[in-house]
């Protein structure tokens, strides 16, 4: 029964990694964040588009309204 349970749980983890990019790019209101999110479903799994996907979306631009 556990075997079952930590099979479910490592999946998850490991999508969850897999789509961190597009959940970066979503949370930070990437202004590119749907393009992200594509290129990273499809190109990702190459581990060098993962790493440069990651990048994009941490480099969103933020306007800073606190002045």
């Amino acid at each position: 029964m556990f075997d079952n349970t930590i099979t479910v749980i490592l999946l998850i983890l490991i999508v969850g990694l897999y789509m961190l990019p597009t959940l970066i790019a979503f949370a930070r209101d990437h202004p590119s964040r749907a393009r992200i999110g594509v290129v990273n479903i499809l190109f990702a799994w190459t581990m060098v588009v993962w790493v440069v996907v990651f990048i994009w979306a941490l480099a969103a631009q933020h306007d800073d309204d606190e002045g």
